[in-house]
């Protein structure tokens, strides 16, 4: 897939999903942009490695939860980039707990980090493709989770099914501008997030047993579809869900 001379964000790009997506992108020619929130050693890394490849990356710090931060960064992007033609809406958190014991305060945290920063994101950076006239790409990562649900995750899971929701009105509110909208949904992916959960051999041995493939995924494993659903291969697929698991939840009965 050819990305030469295309702009790309990708938000959550320094660990991760997010990583694998924003060097593969590189690896393919586009300039990326990425944003992350705490670790500036992983940022500078993936940067230099998007560098390295002769397209132009650059890195932003921001707390998604923050619609100030929202409303900088976007103008941080109007600076760098003259027009934009992919998004990726991967940046997220989840911080396992059991329901009883979801207050507030971290719901909200979690509603802002994986909804709300990325509906405002995406509204100003749809802006500028509609005033660019860019028929662009905007992707956001879902999960299985809003399939399946999680014994920990009722915040998180709750968040992953209203990005699907919100896709499917952008597909329409933005397919009118050229504008393609879809969501992946990845299974069990072996990430930061779910790095500590997962350290339990006994949990860990359990999970990949239920997958056909018989392994967790990686991040890499994402990268392909994603770079697909943004590029310009992808001419018709508009408003879509793509689960990428392994065949896991096929193994579910």
């Amino acid at each position: 897939m050819n990305f030469h001379g295309k702009n790309a964000i990708v938000t959550g790009g320094s660990r991760g999903i997010g990583n694998a997506i924003a060097k593969a992108l590189a690896d393919n020619g586009a300039n990326v942009m990425i944003t992350y929130a705490h670790n500036d050693s992983a940022a500078e890394e993936t940067v230099n490695y998007i560098k390295s490849k002769d397209v132009n990356g650059y890195k932003y710090k921001i707390d998604q939860s923050k619609i100030e931060d929202i409303k900088n960064f976007i103008d941080y992007v109007k600076s760098r980039f003259e027009n934009v033609d992919i998004l990726i809406n991967n940046a997220g958190i989840c911080p396992f707990m059991n329901f009883f014991d979801i207050d507030i305060a971290t719901f909200e945290k979690v509603w802002k980090t994986n909804v709300e920063s990325h509906f405002f994101i995406t509204q100003g950076i749809s802006k500028i493709m509609i005033e660019k006239n860019i028929r662009g790409k905007i992707l956001f990562m879902s999960s299985i989770s809003a399939i399946v649900g999680g014994e920990f995750q009722a915040h998180y899971t709750t968040t992953k099914s209203a990005l699907n929701g919100l896709m499917h009105s952008l597909a329409i509110i933005l397919g009118e501008h050229g504008i393609m909208v879809n969501s992946l949904e990845p299974g069990t992916i072996l990430t930061d997030i779910n790095s500590e959960d997962l350290s339990n051999i006994e949990k860990r041995n359990y999970m990949e047993k239920r997958i056909p493939l018989k392994r967790l995924g990686k991040p890499e494993d994402i990268a392909g579809p994603a770079l697909f659903l943004v590029s310009d291969e992808n001419t018709y697929i508009n408003g879509s869900e793509l689960l990428v698991d392994g065949g896991m939840l096929v193994n579910l009965q």
